[in-house]
């Protein structure tokens, strides 16, 4: 029984898709010389609509980017879809960092800056029109559009909400 359950996880970690967003790296001066440490920005999604990201630290490269994926992998929500656009605009704060999501008619593309448009696009939205209208930084924008795809709403839980 537990075979069955650890190859459908496996299934599902091969669906997904794994990108770097971010990389920084960060160095200390020491006695010896300069000692590096680095942290990374992943992404994680299957283009249905389930997304994910991961942000891991470590003094080697290649061990943040590890991290970050096994972060990203255990973060991944599924959020809803109309089509291939988002059901209802949607505006997100993060820090200093401000999103603004629209939905855009069909062949319109994805509209918007890098860090908006990798997550968008690994979560299989097609067309949308996105802003960031604050900061910069990368991690606060990702987080600002986790944040503003969480607050989206389907057709059907608005009508609940609303009573019909």
């Amino acid at each position: 029984m537990n075979k069955s359950k650890n190859s459908k996880k496996d299934k599902v970690d091969q669906e997904m898709v794994e990108k770097v967003l971010f990389v920084n790296r960060c160095s200390k001066v020491v006695s010896g010389g300069r000692k590096f440490s680095f942290s990374a920005l992943i992404l994680v999604g299957d283009g249905k609509g389930r997304v994910g990201y991961g942000f891991a630290k470590a003094n080697e490269l290649t061990d943040a980017i590890r991290k970050g994926g096994e972060a990203a992998r255990k973060n991944v929500n599924s959020y809803p879809l109309n089509g291939n656009t988002v059901p209802h605009e949607v505006e997100a704060h993060w820090d200093g960092a401000h999103v603004l999501i629209k939905p855009a008619p069909p062949g319109a593309g994805v509209v918007a800056g890098s860090k908006v448009r990798a997550v968008l696009e690994m979560a299989g939205i097609k067309d949308v029109m996105a802003k960031s209208l604050g900061a910069s930084n990368p991690i606060n924008i990702v987080k600002a559009v986790f944040k503003a795809l969480e607050m989206l709403l389907s057709r059907d839980q608005i009508k609940q909400m609303r009573g019909a």
